[in-house]
């Protein structure tokens, strides 16, 4: 998509995040706070560590909001596919729970130890696991490289037809929808993408797709290369994308802790 004249240093500049965020080292510890104090604050109401696979890290949290739920939101986190796990974003659960909707939360295995098409099968799992669990309507969210693997999600060979037709709503934000720019980036040592398996994992190239309301969000100050793939996937499917204003690709996500932001009242269709 446009990249092929692109050296390896401008690639790994345009897709570089920290490097670019006033004082971005205080997100992780502050996200970490506030996920462990969200938790706390739910008491019975979340519950931590349900299996969806036999992998240690193939776990999903799931926080109730008062009452019966009206749909489950399934929330994918990021850090390219190489860090985090589901610990570090509990309280972006607050806006959907305030609306109604359950929340789920799902980790996977990290890059290098596994490939990106094996985190994809663990989503498809961890998908299937939750529908099988959740009654009702569903929608799914994820950011940056969790972005990516909620447009997987659309997948048919993925997802089987049943679960797909209560998925109300896919929201990738700052998703990564064609992963082939990556190969020219130093990340792609962990990756070790090639040109098969990085077509194959590009949901812009996906052809059989399942007919899914889908909303592409990203921040309006984030690294070109976001805002490019941001643009490309919303093309690619002829869908809406919405760019943030003044938001960049950490802060991206709090409107989710925000019952009455657009990007939750879009997400839970309410």
């Amino acid at each position: 998509m446009g990249t092929t004249g692109d050296t390896v240093e401008n690639l790994n500049e345009a897709y570089a995040n920290g490097a670019f965020i006033p004082s971005a080292e205080e997100f992780p510890p502050r996200w970490e706070a506030e996920a462990a104090a969200f938790r706390e604050g739910l008491g019975a109401r979340a519950r931590p560590d349900l299996p969806y696979g036999r992998g240690t890290r193939e776990r999903y949290d799931l926080f109730l909001p008062e009452g019966a739920a009206l749909g489950t939101v399934i929330f994918v986190h990021g850090g390219y596919w190489q860090a985090f796990d589901k610990s570090s974003w509990s309280h972006l659960a607050a806006g959907p729970l305030a609306r109604g909707w359950a929340v789920a939360m799902p980790s996977y295995d990290l890059c290098p130890g596994v490939r990106i098409a094996d985190i994809t099968r663990q989503i498809a799992q961890a998908v299937a696991a939750i529908a099988a669990e959740r009654p009702g309507t569903l929608a799914l969210t994820g950011h940056s490289a969790g972005g990516h693997l909620v447009a997987r999600m659309r997948d048919r060979a993925l997802v089987a037809e049943d679960t797909a037709r209560r998925i109300a709503h896919i929201m990738p934000i700052s998703p990564l929808g064609d992963l082939r720019p990556l190969m020219q980036t130093d990340m792609n040592a962990d990756f070790r993408l090639n040109v098969a398996e990085a077509e194959a994992e590009s949901p812009i190239l996906t052809a059989d797709l399942h007919d899914v309301a889908v909303t592409v969000w990203v921040g309006a100050e984030e690294r070109p290369g976001f805002l490019d793939q941001a643009q490309w996937l919303a093309d690619a499917w002829r869908v809406e994308q919405v760019v943030a204003s003044g938001k960049h690709h950490f802060d991206v996500i709090d409107d989710l802790a925000d019952p009455e932001s657009l990007m939750v009242r879009r997400l839970t269709g309410r």
